[in-house]
């Protein structure tokens, strides 16, 4: 075995290489661009090399700076992980000629798979299943247009060199193709430097089911099983899970063998995905074969009970498969989840930003069966695989990623309602996430039922991407509760750095002519939501129109950012985080974004005297913009105060004269402290 390995990836890929390299006693060697210098995968490897700036090109594909680390480090092999280098032939016959083992296939395996149409045609003569179509190097549009008659419309161009749906388009009609075909080679040559393309059979509402397989130097081949892949959203995978549903005990093995026919055939080795498109008959086709290990291999690795990292490592070291395809056995059912920094409601667009606060859902290590058959332990119900922390930022640069999300269950509906859990823990706040469409995404009937095909989010996407809509009392009844928390933390704040007890703190909204009341004016993607919040003896009430909740009980914790009550004697918990003039609430129903921009005038009180100038709210007195004596016209700025993350700005009611200021700069003060004290002119 290896004493130590150069991981040629970031994030979250690195960070898993790594915990398995740990665990088998390897030491690693981390490589970063300048972006990354503090990333969670350089802290997660014993050591670690510069390698340029932060883009790409510069950095992580830069074959020959991470062949030179390899040396001067000592690294013994490479791990590839995926993207980046990892499907690239001469980046692996590269290592391989200068004497370091790549944690991969041989380069002429990945050189046979990495043309779509050389793939297929190498298929076909292997005997594996492949969908009618032309898959030849002519690419004279007339004769492509021949065939695509042949085959018969709805057909599908798809870029032979391609991959993540670029260089693709279903073509309906015929008068459609030398448009689409045009449009499709352009976006090929831009994407891959090669405009060619093949032509198949559009299958109507496809499955998308893959096949792990691993093979070893000894002529050892086995197949890890089926994942499904087909819940995708512009050809990209969003959710995967294995077993397949609805698979049966004749077509499981009959795809198994065709997938390990198809590594056979390129004389493979290591961990490696056949694809196949499948009919909803359960007709099955080859599509590609993937020569690496797949984002979503921990729903295999949860199935099986193997860590397919360390059969890699034992591979490429040269030892035989841990495990014959007899001892293999299917165990429950596990679901992959991907969290990722983008917008649902801009088409998926990414998003960029730093990771403000970051709450994940308990997860257990995950457990590995090192030897034997698998079955006997019970994996970990919860598992996350992640290459951020919170204070990291989501940059421009690489895949907007923020976590792998994988759950487990005896069966898929355990498995469905640990992941509808899980989802409703996961706390980002920082850039726009992916998390509430993904709990609609499990929860809708379509993904319940298993009914499942590459069209199932178009099809669904009224459900799972709904028009905005205000959100319900409750939701807002708990936000308001956060806010009063947030204000009363600010108060005791003030009272302990001044020593003095303000009765208008009180939580019972105690005021010489009756209690406080005050409106809470909320914003959602819907609109103005505001509630208006009455105090009581022994909590508040919460209304909107003829409907109220009644809040009490109140326990927050600032440190965990948790919210405890009841609403209406029903118990809530909540995560709560304030961050600039928007509010992040997280309950079981999932993620709640609210704008809450205070009144700056004293809240509840109505004619104000003038020469009182008083905090909204407790804070602190950030600045000082006039000083005693200075005469000042209406509205212009006085002080600066900062209260639960937020500036207030506390200007001149009228034209008037400033006799004195009560507090200095630094200063913590309650809320209805007087700030000011001013003479408004005659």
């Amino acid at each position: 075995m290896f004493s130590k390995i150069l991981i040629a990836n970031r994030g979250e890929i690195a960070c898993r290489v790594a915990a398995t390299a740990r665990r088998l006693g390897i030491r690693t060697v981390a490589v970063y661009s300048d972006v990354d210098a503090h990333a969670r995968h350089v802290a997660a490897c014993d050591e670690a090399w510069r390698l340029g700036p932060a883009a790409a090109r510069e950095s992580y594909l830069r074959a020959d700076l991470i062949l030179d680390i390899a040396k001067r480090s000592g690294a013994q092999a490479i791990h590839p992980g995926y993207g980046f280098l990892s499907e690239n032939e001469e980046f692996a016959r590269t290592v391989e000629q200068a004497g370091l083992v790549f944690i991969g296939p041989p380069a002429d395996a990945i050189a046979a798979m990495g043309s779509k149409s050389a793939a297929k045609a190498l298929m076909e003569r292997a005997g594996v299943p492949l969908v009618p179509g032309y898959h030849g190097e002519d690419q004279d549009p007339a004769l492509l247009a021949r065939e695509a008659a042949r085959i018969g419309f709805p057909v599908l161009i798809k870029a032979s060199a391609g991959g993540g749906g670029k260089g693709m388009r279903i073509v309906e009609r015929p008068e459609l193709f030398d448009a689409m075909l045009a449009s499709c080679k352009r976006e090929a040559a831009g994407a891959f430097g090669n405009d060619a393309v093949l032509v198949e059979r559009y299958v109507t509402r496809p499955r998308h089911i893959e096949i792990q397989v691993f093979a070893d130097r000894h002529g050892h081949c086995v197949h890890l099983f089926e994942r499904d892949c087909s819940v995708q959203r512009r050809h990209q995978k969003v959710l995967e899970e294995a077993p397949a549903p609805g698979m049966t005990e004749a077509r499981r093995p009959a795809m198994g063998e065709a997938a390990v026919a198809a590594a056979r055939a390129v004389g493979y080795v290591g961990a490696g995905t056949v694809e196949f498109i499948a009919e909803q008959s359960g007709r099955f086709y080859f599509m590609e074969m993937n020569t690496r290990l797949q984002v979503e291999h921990p729903v295999t690795e949860m199935i099986t009970g193997f860590d397919l990292v360390e059969w890699q490592l034992r591979v490429a070291a040269g030892e035989p498969l841990p495990a014959a395809q007899s001892s293999l056995r299917i165990r429950g059912h596990a679901i992959e989840a991907r969290v990722y920094a983008e917008n649902p409601d801009r088409n998926f667009l990414p998003s960029i930003g730093t990771l403000r606060h970051l709450r994940t859902p308990a997860a257990t290590a995950f457990t590995h069966q090192a030897e034997g058959c698998a079955g006997r332990d019970e994996p970990a119900p919860v598992r996350i695989d992640s290459g951020v922390r919170e204070g990291d930022t989501i940059t421009p640069f690489y895949d907007p990623m923020i976590a792998k999300l994988i759950v487990w269950g005896h069966d898929r509906d355990q498995a469905l309602a640990r992941m509808a859990r899980a989802l409703a823990a996961f706390e980002v706040v920082g850039p726009a996430t992916n998390v509430a469409f993904l709990s609609r995404l499990i929860g809708c009937e379509s993904f319940a039922r298993a009914d499942l095909d590459t069209g199932l989010i178009e099809r669904e996407r009224e459900t799972l991407l709904p028009a905005p809509a205000k959100p319900p009392l409750l939701a807002r009844a708990i936000a308001a509760a956060a806010v009063l928390a947030g204000e009363a933390d600010e108060a005791a704040a003030g009272e302990r750095a001044s020593g003095r007890r303000d009765p208008r703190n009180l939580r019972d909204g105690w005021r010489a002519a009756g209690r406080l009341s005050r409106t809470m004016p909320f914003e959602a993607a819907g609109g103005p939501c505001p509630v208006e919040v009455e105090y009581a003896p022994l909590g508040w009430t919460v209304r909107d129109g003829d409907e109220a909740i009644c809040i009490a009980g109140l326990r927050w914790s600032p440190a965990e950012r948790r919210l405890r009550g009841l609403a209406s004697e029903r118990a809530f918990e909540a995560g709560a985080v304030l961050d600039d003039e928007t509010l992040h609430l997280f309950t079981a129903d999932g993620p709640l974004t609210l704008g809450y921009a205070p009144p700056l005038a004293h809240v509840g009180e109505e004619g104000a005297d003038e020469s009182r100038l008083t905090a909204p709210m407790p804070g602190k007195v950030i600045a000082l913009m006039t000083e005693p004596g200075a005469k000042v016209s209406r509205g212009q700025p006085l002080l600066v105060m900062e209260a639960m993350k937020m500036e207030h700005t506390i200007s001149a009611p009228a034209d008037g004269e400033v006799a004195a200021i009560r507090y200095a700069v630094g200063e913590q003060v309650a809320e209805g402290a007087q700030l000011v004290d001013f003479v408004p002119r005659d």
